[in-house]
C-alpha cells in the first residue's frame, strides 16, 4: 500500500466556515491565481535558462492553463499521485479561477514538479526549480547579514532575548520569495518598534510555559528557506542552549513548495552561509552543526507538509509524532491557513477554538498575507479595515498566538 494516503478529517469538515475560494470577486485569492501565480512561472522559466525544450513547452502549456483553460490531473505515474488523484477529484476540468485557493496553489506547486521532471529518471530529476532564486537569499548582505544584526543586538536578560528572538522568527516570515511585498519592511527591528503591528502577542505566555516544561521537546514547522529560516535557527539554538529545550524537531518540506518553502537541502546551504555574515553568525554556525551532532537539533520531512492537505487532516504517522512534542510551532501565512483550515471564520473566533483538534500545545507566527484571521478582540478587525483596507494581506502586521 502506498504511503500516501488520504487520511479523515480530526474534525468534522462540515463545522469549518466556507472555505477560501478563487472565485471570490476583487479577493486576495483571485488575485494570487490570476496574476501571482502566472507571474511566479514566468520568473520561474527565466530563472533556468538551461531548461530543455520539453520542459519549457510544459511549463508553457501549464500558464496557459492558468490563464484560459480547465485544470488536468496529473499524468505521471508516481508514488504520490492517487493522493493527488483522489484530493484533485472535484476540481479536475474547473477553472484555477474557481476552486479553493489553498488547494489551487498546493497542486500548481506539484504540477510544476511534473512539468520540470523532478520526479523522472533523467537530468533533472531532483532538480528544485526555484534555487536559483533562493540562492540569491545566501549573499552575505543578505540572510547572513539579518541574522548577523539580530545577534548583535541582543539584549542581557533572558527572557527579553527570547522575545527578540521569537520576533526575528516571526518578522523574518516577511522574507518569502513567493510574495516579496513586506520584504522592505525588514526582518530584524526591535520589538518594541513593531509592537503596533503585532495584533496578538502571547510571548510572554510561551516563555512561562517553556520555562515550566524546560527539557522538553519543542517541533517547529518551518516556512521559508533564506533570511527566515535562519532567524528560525537562532531561535533553535537558544532554546537549546539555555536547556528551554532538550530536542528540537525541525520539519522542512519533502521537495520544492511555494518557491522558498525550505528543504533539508536549505538548511544545510544557510548554516554553510552564515559565516559570511560575521563573528556571531560564525559562532551560531558552529553552535548549529554541534546540536545537529549532539542529536539535539532532528531535522524532519514528511509526505504531508507538501499536500494540499488541512493540519486537521494529519496522517497517523505524523500525528502521533507532533502528539509527543511538548509545544509545536507553526511558521508562516500558510501554515496558519492549514491550521485553521484556509476559510472564512469569525475574526473574533477564539485561536484556542480553531485549533482545539491540534494533538500537542500549539503557537502560530504568522505575518499576515490571506484574507484570515481568528483572536482578535471585537471591534479590532473593523478599526484596522478602516485604517488599511489591504492590512490582512500587506505583510506588515502578524501575530504570535498559541494554545498552551
Amino acid at each position: 500500500m502506498s504511503r500516501f494516503v488520504l487520511p479523515p478529517y480530526l474534525i468534522d469538515p462540515t463545522a469549518l466556515p466556507p472555505l477560501l475560494l478563487t472565485s471570490e470577486p476583487g479577493s486576495f485569492a483571485r488575485d494570487t491565481l490570476a496574476r501571482r501565480i502566472p507571474a511566479i512561472l514566468q520568473e520561474t522559466l527565466a530563472l533556468n535558462p538551461a531548461f530543455d525544450d520539453d520542459i519549457r513547452r510544459a511549463l508553457i502549456a501549464l500558464y496557459d492553463e492558468l490563464k484560459n483553460g480547465a485544470i488536468r490531473g496529473l499524468t505521471e505515474d508516481t508514488d504520490d499521485r492517487p493522493l493527488w488523484d483522489a484530493t484533485s477529484a472535484p476540481y479536475i476540468g474547473r477553472s484555477w479561477l474557481d476552486v479553493p485557493w489553498y488547494w489551487a496553489e498546493a497542486f500548481f506547486y506539484r504540477r510544476v514538479l511534473e512539468a520540470t521532471g523532478y520526479f523522472r529518471p533523467g537530468p533533472w530529476r531532483g532538480f528544485d526549480p526555484f534555487a536559483a532564486k533562493k540562492r540569491q537569499e545566501w549573499a552575505p548582505e543578505v540572510a547572513p547579514a539579518a541574522v548577523a544584526r539580530l545577534l548583535e543586538s541582543l539584549p542581557d536578560d533572558a527572557e527579553a532575548r527570547f522575545e527578540r528572538l521569537l520576533h526575528g522568527s516571526l518578522w523574518g516570515n516577511r522574507a518569502d520569495l513567493s510574495y516579496m511585498i513586506a520584504a522592505h519592511l525588514g526582518a530584524t527591528a526591535a520589538p518594541g518598534d513593531e509592537r503596533s503591528n503585532l495584533l496578538a502577542d502571547d510571548s510572554a505566555a510561551l516563555w512561562r510555559y517553556l520555562q515550566a516544561r524546560a527539557g522538553g521537546r519543542v517541533a517547529i514547522l518551518a516556512d521559508n528557506a533564506g533570511t527566515e529560516l535562519l532567524m528560525d535557527v537562532a531561535l533553535i539554538d537558544f532554546l537549546l542552549s539555555t536547556g528551554l529545550a532538550a530536542e528540537v524537531h525541525l520539519h522542512l518540506k519533502p521537495q520544492p513548495f511555494y518557491v522558498s518553502d525550505a528543504l533539508i537541502q536549505d538548511l544545510v546551504e544557510g548554516v554553510d552561509a552564515l559565516p559570511s555574515g560575521g563573528e556571531a553568525a560564525w559562532k551560531l554556525a558552529r553552535r548549529v552543526d554541534g546540536h545537529i551532532v549532539a542529536g539535539e537539533l532532528i531535522l524532519k520531512t514528511h509526505w504531508f507538509n507538501a499536500s494540499s492537505l488541512f493540519y486537521c487532516q494529519l496522517p497517523d504517522d505524523l500525528r502521533g509524532d507532533l502528539a509527543r512534542m511538548d509545544l509545536v510551532l507553526t511558521k508562516g501565512d500558510a501554515n496558519y491557513r492549514r491550521l485553521v483550515g484556509d476559510a472564512h471564520w469569525p475574526p473574533t473566533t477564539p485561536f484556542a477554538d480553531a485549533v482545539a483538534y491540534f494533538p500537542a500545545p500549539v503557537a502560530a507566527l504568522r505575518t499576515m498575507k490571506s484574507e484570515l484571521i481568528v483572536g482578535l478582540a471585537a471591534g479590532q478587525a473593523e478599526r484596522l479595515a478602516a485604517q488599511d483596507p489591504a492590512w490582512l494581506v500587506n505583510g506588515q502586521r502578524g501575530v504570535i498566538q498559541a494554545r498552551v
